[in-house]
């Protein structure tokens, strides 16, 4: 990895979110306050602050489906993301896009799925078999 990123954005519940970011996606919890808390997001930093979350709409099109726009996004490793997606069905989280392969067979497959934080937050998490392939086309 070249560099990190940061981003921070609001949850209205910072036990909610420890629990979700914390328990249910297994990221570690760094620096914390009263007011907002930061975890290592699969290598990158992001901080969670009490407010009123983003604004989000069913804009974006994966085939078929609607996605919420904006959204965080992350890429794994294919037996992370297949791991991710166990975690996740296992704890009951209600996927906005289950699960599922796209452009199988082609530049770019990926396996993909979309989900919310218990703030409402979008995140879609995609794998590949093999992350030279993230801007294959």
């Amino acid at each position: 990895m070249r560099s990190l990123f940061h981003l921070a954005y609001h949850v209205d519940d910072l036990a909610a979110a420890r629990a979700f970011y914390g328990g249910v996606l297994g990221c570690r919890e760094g620096r914390s306050s009263a007011t907002w808390v930061d975890f290592d997001f699969w290598g990158h930093q992001i901080s969670l602050h009490l407010g009123q979350p983003f604004a989000t709409t069913d804009t974006g099109l994966v085939g078929e489906h609607r996605v919420p726009m904006p959204h965080l996004g992350l890429v794994l490793a294919l037996p992370d993301w297949q791991a991710l997606a166990q975690r996740l069905s296992a704890a009951g989280v209600a996927f906005v896009l289950p699960p599922q392969r796209r452009f199988a067979g082609q530049p770019g497959e990926q396996w993909t799925m979309f989900f919310r934080d218990p703030a409402g937050n979008p995140i879609e998490v995609k794998g590949f078999a093999s992350l030279e392939g993230v801007y294959a086309s």
